[in-house]
């Protein structure tokens, strides 16, 4: 464990090259950014508190809604274990976060562990969306570490990216759904914006804003594919006014007791890394 949390403090070494691909594109994939032995130890520890809080334990996969079938969602597990609070607040992915977005300091929005169960009978797909939808936010300073905690080859489904997506606002009012799948891909299609839709090596992680255009295919393999996220916010970011029903069951779940235009900043938000 103490290879573990060294690790976890290091200081990765992004390039300038790094931080302009992601500035232009909206997302960047780092090789190497966990070791094996990290890698798998937080694999254990996840997938352990997964299977006891599954919400969807014992549902047929053919009865679950489009989210549902996309995958199980678990968030805050940084509060129900001291060993994942450990990944979810080092201050080696944090100063990456920071890094990308260019700005002085980052703090926990929330995390989630997102588990795609293999199926080749329904479709588990990940429809296209922009996270950002459901954030009660104030700029577009956010960022997400998507952490496959596996090699994820391409029948997994890997996340794929749109790039240059977060600079067009089409499908903005959209939350996670069928509709979202079909109306975001004619409109990327008709922006003729390229797609990355790869594999991700053991020890990868990608990171991608707010407003960046992503999915997920499905899940035609044989193993489940296991991934952490951790979602960051610049540090000092306020609440915005609500624009949807998800606003407010986003800020009781991750920002209770703020109201729009209090600085985004409780017991549930750490700060996680400051120049």
């Amino acid at each position: 464990m103490s290879n573990i949390n060294s690790k976890l403090r290091e200081s990765y070494s992004l390039t300038q090259d790094d931080i302009r691909y992601y500035q232009k594109n909206g997302f960047i994939k780092l090789k190497q950014v966990l070791d094996e032995e990290t890698l798998a130890y937080f694999n254990e520890e996840i997938t352990k508190v997964v299977i006891e809080k599954n919400p969807l334990l014992g549902k047929p996969i053919e009865e679950r809604n489009v989210f549902e079938q996309a995958f199980i969602q678990i968030g805050n597990l940084w509060r129900t274990n001291d060993l994942i609070k450990k990944l979810v607040l080092s201050e080696r992915l944090g100063k990456i976060a920071a890094d990308l977005m260019q700005v002085e300091g980052v703090r926990l929005y929330h995390d989630q562990a997102l588990y795609k169960e293999p199926g080749k009978k329904v479709k588990n797909i990940t429809p296209w969306h922009a996270d950002q939808y459901y954030w009660p936010l104030d700029t577009d300073n956010t960022i997400t570490a998507w952490i496959p905690l596996q090699k994820t080859t391409p029948e997994m489904g890997p996340l794929a990216f749109s790039m240059e997506s977060q600079k067009h606002d089409f499908g903005r009012d959209l939350e996670i759904s069928d509709e979202s799948e079909a109306k975001i891909q004619k409109a990327l299609s008709d922006a003729n914006l390229e797609l990355v839709d790869e594999g991700f090596d053991a020890g990868e992680i990608s990171f991608h804003g707010g407003w960046t255009f992503h999915r997920a295919s499905a899940n035609v393999s044989n193993k489940v594919r296991a991934v952490m996220t951790i979602i960051y916010m610049e540090d000092g970011i306020r609440l915005s006014e609500f624009k949807n029903e998800a606003h407010p069951n986003d800020r009781d779940a991750f920002l209770p007791g703020l109201e729009p235009g209090d600085i985004a900043q409780t017991e549930l938000n750490p700060l996680i890394y400051k120049r």
